[in-house]
């Protein structure tokens, strides 16, 4: 039996990285390390770059990054490929993400999910064990680090590439996983479209999917054989105001893989950088509880009713905030004002009907994107 080993967003900084700098750290991994060493393969989202760089890309939301001898932790926890296609990982830029290939080679750990073009970012990795051969895919939902062409960044989502990357896989590998970067921040469930998504991508040949970039943990359900975890929720990603919150719990799940037999798995809980920093292992009470919560998460995502209404109720939560954010308004005072209903709408309806068919028409939505987008010339 072949065991390989996955847990969501790692980024060893602020709190942690000072507990490495200052030669700290091994307690801050210790009760979780074991989970790992008990792995063949292990395979973290490495959520940043490991950089001293200074040069931040032009994007929207929070530049983050960690020092580059950090990749010693990636060592202890016997963790030798590395996801790189997220939503952070250029944030320092190509050179940003330069220094951290430079400091994975320096430790032996290979990665997947990013490049210096399109071309190399979008390369299945394949591994073998025991003569059975594995194919990982990875691939990050389009935000500012995603590339399509020569420029480095992150392998993007894009439903006929990964079809058609997973049809040449089956000709090699035995088992093909699909690690998908994407989803709702801090919403426990899959919208109806990611279920549909990531179902496809079994339809497609996928032995199993697993996912990460939420934040928090979600459920998980198998389809036709194959496991789809939908968020795996933070493995270590200290946030300065964030504790004692769905944020400082993570999943790990190790797959197990026998030729001509379904997959298994097995579920491990922990919490992470709470009032003290560093990932530590659940007891039996919690890691019960925890996986009840889940099992739980899990009947509504296998009902299609459920999930939409779930869905829609998350959607209304976030209306009046996606109502200020299309409004010109600008400023510290002016939204603020708006969302509270003592400015009126400068955005008329007939707008907002233009608005909802430029995005939601694939055609239109081409050209606007890349008539607004202030990084194209």
């Amino acid at each position: 039996m072949i065991k390989i080993g996955f847990t969501g967003d790692f980024c060893p900084w602020r709190r942690v990285e000072d507990a490495y700098l200052s030669n700290n750290w091994k307690p801050l991994f210790e009760t979780v390390q074991p989970f790992f060493a008990q792995n063949h393969l292990n395979i973290l989202d490495l959520e940043c770059p490991l950089t001293t760089g200074k040069n931040q890309i032009r994007k929207t939301g929070p530049h983050i990054k960690a020092h580059p001898d950090t990749v010693e932790i990636l060592e202890y926890l016997n963790c030798k490929v590395v996801a790189t296609a997220n939503n952070h990982f250029k944030d320092y830029g190509a050179e940003g993400m330069q220094e951290t290939f430079t400091a994975l080679q320096k430790n032996n750990i290979e990665w997947l999910g990013s490049g210096n073009s399109f071309e190399e970012a979008s390369k299945t990795y394949f591994w073998e064990q025991e003569n059975t051969k594995f194919a990982f895919i990875n691939v990050a939902e389009n935000e500012w680090t995603t590339t399509y062409d020569e420029v480095a960044g992150c392998h993007p989502i894009d439903l006929v590439n990964v079809f058609n990357q997973i049809q040449e896989a089956k000709k090699i590998a035995d088992f093909i996983i699909v690690i998908v970067h994407g989803g709702h921040e801090h919403y426990e469930l899959p919208s109806p479209r990611m279920k549909k998504w990531y179902r496809f991508f079994v339809d497609a040949g996928a032995s199993a999917v697993i996912g990460h970039h939420t934040h928090i943990i979600s459920g998980y359900e198998v389809y036709k054989e194959a496991p789809i975890f939908y968020s795996l929720g933070n493995f270590c990603f200290d946030w300065e105001g964030l504790q004692n919150l769905p944020w400082n719990k993570g999943m790990m799940v190790r797959l197990q893989f026998e030729k001509n037999r379904p997959i298994t798995f097995e579920l491990a809980f922990f919490n992470h950088n709470n009032e003290k920093e560093g990932v530590y292992l659940m007891d039996d009470e919690a890691q019960k509880h925890s996986h009840e919560q889940v099992l739980l998460l899990n009947e509504i995502i296998d009902d299609d009713k459920k999930l939409n209404d779930a869905f829609d109720a998350y959607v209304k939560t976030w209306k009046p905030v996606m109502n200020t954010w299309i409004q010109p308004y600008q400023g510290k005072y002016l939204p603020s004002l708006y969302k509270k209903g003592l400015l009126p709408s400068i955005v008329s309806e007939s707008k907002k009907l233009l608005y909802t068919n430029l995005i939601r028409c694939e055609a239109h939505r081409d050209i606007l994107l890349n008539s607004i987008n202030p990084t194209k010339k």
